[in-house]
């Protein structure tokens, strides 16, 4: 294997032949955002001044009723830092109080729900998409009103809107923030190295760049058991559209062609040695850490969050590259489809302070205070107007703008919990080598059975 030092070495002698990243040392919104978040006091984060483009005039007397507001951060994260501050400002020029109550996943999922039913008084919270349109759907307040008058799809991003409706059902009941996207991450400088001009759109192009980044003594593709599942269902949603690929999980259709497909597809690239040797046995974050980060992995399926969980580790030089899971041939689904969404923001349907709590949304989704939290937590931002997004996932803008088909988590391979585990567990043991395509098929059968 080349040494890491290699792989730097040729970044800044070679970044730029594709679209890609920049590194962490050249995202001064990045460092600047790393800096903040370390010097920020655990509690809160200092609001900005109060001439932060709202005009004195604008500001709204106070009618002393307050807001109640759950978060899924914890107050020392950047993204609970960077709500901090807007929640502040909001304060400051509307003279409406904020209970903001950092919860933490935990708290959120664990305590949302019963606290609602009991009556709780909480007037908006935030958490993903699909789990506050879906499992907390019920308590959901329609916000098209809201939205319509205060003009909030101007600034908007169309697709996420989009997507917030669709899993709505129909209807606008959640404001997103944080968008994310799920794809193709890769190491810049290995490409470079392995002579890959442009990043694969079918999978024969994967193909064709797995065997010149093995021949140049890396390791293409690497993954572990968070996201094996991911692969699976990309795959399988490429070939049939994700509709299709959750009615074969969900039905246990194994004999379905695109099945034995898929499988065929993955035993053919471990075959030719294009997955780590310690896919099957990688444990969530090893994959990223121990292989991508450190410069001797190329690619790996993952989130837009990504280049920020390993920034530390994969160090300033480090240059991003992201693509679409490719096309294959004869698919329903291309590459302008993908898992993408957000944190969303929400208002309960009993709350009596609809209009200010969609006040504090637009406050933390548009303008300054999106850009801040864009910057703190180098995230893409949800305000079209914040077209400068942070170095290390620039190269992500043009793979985000390019979606039009929505995949949820996993694009279908996690439709039916029972069979989630078997497929992690054969999918693994299929990329490593242990078993062949009919034995994949053949443990889904069983299992199923």
């Amino acid at each position: 294997m080349k040494k890491k030092i290699m792989a730097l070495v040729l970044t800044s002698a070679m970044a730029g032949s594709l679209a890609a990243c920049g590194g962490g040392g050249s995202s001064d919104s990045g460092t600047a955002a790393t800096t903040t978040a370390a010097a920020a006091k655990e509690e809160t984060t200092a609001a900005p001044a109060a001439d932060s483009g709202k005009e004195e005039a604008e500001k709204p007397a106070g009618d002393g009723s307050g807001l109640v507001y759950w978060s899924m951060w914890e107050a020392t994260e950047p993204q609970g830092q960077a709500i901090q501050a807007a929640v502040e400002q909001f304060t400051a020029d509307t003279g409406v109080s904020v209970d903001l109550q950092f919860k933490g996943r935990t708290g959120i999922r664990e305590g949302l729900q019963p606290a609602l039913d009991a009556g709780t008084n909480i007037d908006l919270f935030d958490e993903d998409i699909d789990r506050v349109n879906t499992t907390w759907g019920q308590y959901l307040m329609d916000l098209e009103d809201l939205a319509k008058a205060a003009d909030y799809e101007a600034t908007a991003n169309a697709g996420l809107i989009a997507a917030c409706r669709e899993v709505g059902g129909g209807s606008l009941k959640s404001i997103p923030y944080q968008p994310n996207v799920f794809a193709f991450f890769y190491n810049q400088a290995i490409f470079d190295e392995a002579g890959i001009t442009a990043a694969p759109t079918t999978w024969e192009e994967l193909d064709a760049a797995c065997a010149k980044i093995k021949e140049a003594g890396y390791t293409p593709i690497t993954c572990d058991d968070a996201y094996i599942t991911c692969m699976f269902g990309y795959h399988m949603s490429r070939l049939v559209g994700e509709p299709k690929t959750e009615e074969i999980v969900k039905g246990g259709q194994w004999d379905d062609p695109s099945v034995m497909a898929t499988a065929e597809a993955y035993a053919d690239f471990a075959s030719k040695g294009y997955f780590s040797d310690t896919i099957a046995s990688n444990v969530w974050p090893a994959g990223q850490n121990q292989e991508l980060a450190m410069g001797t992995a190329a690619m790996y399926l993952n989130g837009s969050w990504l280049p920020n969980e390993v920034k530390d580790m994969a160090g300033d030089d480090f240059v991003w590259g992201c693509f679409s899971y490719p096309a294959v041939e004869g698919g329903t689904d291309g590459v302008d489809a993908a898992n993408y969404g957000a944190q969303v923001l929400a208002i309960n349907k009993d709350s009596q302070n609809a209009e200010n709590a969609f006040k504090l949304i637009c406050y933390i989704t548009q303008g300054e205070y999106d850009k801040m939290l864009s910057d703190m937590s180098i995230g893409i931002p949800a305000d079209s107007n914040n077209t400068e997004w942070p170095a290390l996932i620039a190269c992500v803008k043009p793979v985000m703008d390019s979606m039009n088909t929505r995949y949820p988590w996993a694009a279908g391979a996690e439709a039916n919990a029972d069979m989630t585990p078997i497929i992690k567990e054969n999918f693994l043991k299929l990329c490593g080598g242990s078993i062949d395509a009919q034995g994949f098929v053949d443990a889904l059968k069983k299992a199923g059975n």
